[in-house]
């Protein structure tokens, strides 16, 4: 589809890539770790990591020689998707609380607790679904997932 965030579900969104994503950005980078942590198969773990490794999010690197063991740390990529995690995580925390409250808290640099807002990087307010309109990009193209993106430009052409 062509979309951006069918694109990034197709690398993120089976149900254990966050937590796996979560995880390494925790520090858990060893694949027994990650197993153990998650309470996943390892067939399924192999399987994501795989995924995970060839759409450039994570890094595959020898921590050991004999035998050769691995571990998985974020690349670049890995690294943007962290605060999309943060976004998630505040979601839950706010519409699906676990008993007992928060498993976690988010401490900034600065040394103060936060809870993540998606802000307008230009005047600094909310970006939220009241606030922010999607007008058709540069990429929009006549398929499915930009059909309302193309109406738009037709829309904008025939005036």
């Amino acid at each position: 589809m062509h979309c951006s965030i069918a694109q990034a579900v197709g690398v993120v969104a089976e149900p254990w890539t966050p937590l796996i994503l979560r995880d390494l950005f925790l520090g858990v980078r060893r694949f027994d770790d990650l197993a153990e942590d998650l309470g996943i198969s390892r067939n399924l773990l192999t399987r994501r990591l795989e995924h995970l490794v060839a759409a450039g999010v994570v890094e595959r690197r020898p921590y050991q020689e004999r035998p050769v063991r691995f571990e998985y740390v974020l690349t670049e990529a890995g690294r943007d998707i962290v605060p999309a995690l943060f976004t998630l995580m505040a979601w839950g925390d706010r519409w699906a609380t676990p008993p007992g409250g928060p498993p976690a808290l988010l401490v900034h640099s600065c040394g103060e607790q936060f809870t993540p807002v998606v802000t307008c990087p230009h005047c600094g307010g909310e970006a939220d679904a009241d606030s922010v309109l999607a007008v058709r990009g540069p990429g929009a193209a006549q398929g499915p997932g930009t059909m309302v993106l193309a109406a738009e430009a037709a829309e904008a052409a025939e005036a």
